[in-house]
């Protein structure tokens, strides 16, 4: 049978939900009674994804009386968004109570029951309409049948669920889990394996499963194969773990899903994964939010609920749930690596660079931390000391694969910035042979061959190619235009370098592109007015030096004065 991925879904509209949380309706408004204040500063704050004043805000409005459902429902968003799962159940209920109807606030009182265990409740209220939606339903009523006992329902709720129409991944998935936590990983592995209805497409977690039920099957050799087939050979401190002991023949034992708030808990992340770039970040962050309630030890949901939160701003609480995770976990490097980007975020650049060093001392041997060292120091400016960091990352790779090709691209801009051409163009090359049509590499090689005067036929050949893959990226464009103005070729390069300005409007280095075209093809009171623009878009220093003395003297004068070659005659251009 053919490979079944997990569907992409649509989500409610999350602007849906926060109009609905934001709009106080007359009668709430009458209430207020000198909270006006409150209200519009939690509005704002919501409006800005800051979920802690938001929550700051709306606890303050409801504690004046001010506890309509619309109120309640945004603090409850609020605070699911924090991960304050106690608050949103309470007010979730307070919401219930007066009638209000909340896919936001169903889930707290899910996440709640779940926690307490309380599975015949949850079923109940499930039954009686308390719904979050039909796939959210299904998986957890599953879950909850398991841990009421009633193992039999719970296997035929995952089978209905696998006969549906494009969420057959999703029952058979949970299904092998749900056997595996009960001790049945023969019946896992046949689901897993694709035996029993064909193979579904496993994120790191499900082959991670897999391989712990072959583990529990004694067929440890097995385990070792998937890993490295899932997984390749470089260093991964959990999967370094996992192989050692595997190799050992040491039974791994299967922790994935112990119980049914496990099962609950995956499911939410499984669903969080799902809806990451389908839905709205902050509605996908409330799912992830829900799994590290109910599993703290979850490390992917935190680091997903942090990559959430850096994606919506919010830098500080991110670096809040990354600084969670423990030194000892196997998440701990990709962790700090996010707190560090966080801290970047914020201005922290030193704090950041502190928490990269020390982790380059204790996490040293992962091509991901020395990396992670050259790209905070390469967004510094600071190139030649990030050479040294890509070079520890690329000795660190045990092979080679077309992956890797940022890494010599990353190397190779921090060659050419510091002045190592020789190096730098060796590292293109070599990114260009892992990865031969990255438009990034080929406009980056291609548009310093121009700048530098070399190799300026094989230089349009590249740039040509960067734009075929990429043809609405102003910056490739400019670079075409300025390959085709180098080679003397002026009058071709009018159309892509205005094409290229109206992309990048205000690009101080393509504006003044624009400038030296119009200027070399005669259009010279238009080319002033070019240099003008590009010098009101905030250019490095040397370059509007540059533009201003280009301004007094002309583009002829100053090329003569850097002794360049002068424009070719352009017959006919007009003054």
């Amino acid at each position: 049978m053919p490979t079944r991925p997990l569907p992409a879904l649509r989500a409610p509209a999350l602007l849906m939900a926060l109009a609905m949380a934001l709009a106080l309706p007359a009668t709430a408004q009458e209430a207020v009674d000198g909270s006006a204040g409150a209200f519009l500063a939690a509005r704002v704050a919501a409006s800005e994804n800051d979920f802690r004043e938001a929550a700051r805000w709306y606890d303050r409005l409801i504690a004046t009386g001010v506890n309509d459902p619309a109120t309640l429902e945004g603090a409850v968003i609020a605070h699911l968004s924090l991960g304050e799962m106690d608050r949103a159940a309470e007010l979730s209920r307070q919401l219930v109570q007066k009638g209000g109807r909340s896919q936001t606030a169903y889930i707290a009182l899910l996440a709640d029951q779940a926690k307490r265990e309380d599975y015949a409740g949850l079923i109940a209220d499930i039954t009686a309409g308390r719904t979050v939606g039909r796939l959210v339903d299904d998986l957890v009523m599953a879950w909850a049948a398991l841990g009421d006992g009633r193992m039999s329902d719970a296997l035929d709720a995952f089978d209905a669920l696998a006969k549906s129409p494009g969420l057959e991944a999703f029952g058979l998935y949970h299904k092998a889990l749900a056997l595996a936590s009960v001790g049945d990983f023969e019946g896992a592995d046949n689901i897993l394996s694709g035996r029993e209805a064909g193979q579904i497409v496993l994120m790191r977690r499900g082959a991670i499963a897999h391989v712990q039920v072959l583990s529990q099957l004694e067929r440890n050799p097995e385990a070792l194969a998937l890993l490295d087939r899932a997984f390749g050979t470089e260093a991964d401190p959990q999967l370094d773990g996992l192989r050692a002991r595997l190799a050992a023949g040491e039974p791994i034992p299967f922790d994935i899903v112990r119980n049914a708030q496990d099962g609950i808990a995956e499911a939410f992340f499984t669903l969080a994964t799902a809806l990451r770039g389908e839905a709205e970040d902050g509605y996908t962050l409330i799912y992830a939010r829900v799994t590290g309630h109910l599993r703290p030890d979850h490390a992917e949901s935190q680091l997903l609920a942090g990559g959430l939160l850096e994606a919506l701003d919010q830098y500080a609480l991110a670096g809040e749930v990354y600084a969670r995770i423990p030194p000892e976990n196997p998440a701990y490097h990709v962790a700090e690596v996010g707190r560090a980007d966080t801290l970047i975020a914020e201005g922290k650049v030193d704090a950041a660079l502190e928490v990269l060093q020390a982790l380059t001392r204790s996490h040293g041997h992962l091509v991901e931390v020395q990396s992670a060292m050259g790209d905070a120091l390469r967004r510094e400016e600071r190139f030649a000391d990030a050479i040294p960091y890509y070079t520890a990352a690329i000795d660190r790779i045990t092979e080679t694969e077309q992956r890797h090709w940022t890494l010599f691209y990353s190397r190779g801009i921090s060659n050419e910035r510091a002045g190592n051409w020789p190096e730098a163009e060796a590292d293109f090359r070599r990114a260009l042979e892992l990865n031969p049509d990255q438009p990034q590499v080929l406009n980056y090689l291609g548009y310093s061959f121009v700048d530098r005067g070399e190799n300026l036929d094989e230089a349009l050949g590249m740039i040509e190619r960067a734009v075929a893959a990429q043809p609405d990226a102003g910056y490739i464009i400019d670079s075409l235009a300025w390959a085709l103005f180098r080679l003397g070729r002026y009058e071709e390069a009018v159309e892509p370098m205005e094409r290229a300005a109206l992309l990048e409007p205000v690009d101080p280095v393509v504006t003044d592109h624009l400038g030296d075209v119009y200027w070399a093809v005669g259009r010279k009171l238009e080319a002033r007015f070019q240099w003008h623009r590009a010098l009101s878009f905030d250019p490095a220093e040397k370059d509007a030096e540059r533009i201003r003395r280009k301004l007094e003297v002309g583009l002829d004068a100053v090329l003569a004065e850097e002794g360049a070659k002068p424009l070719t005659e352009v017959a006919n251009g007009s003054n």
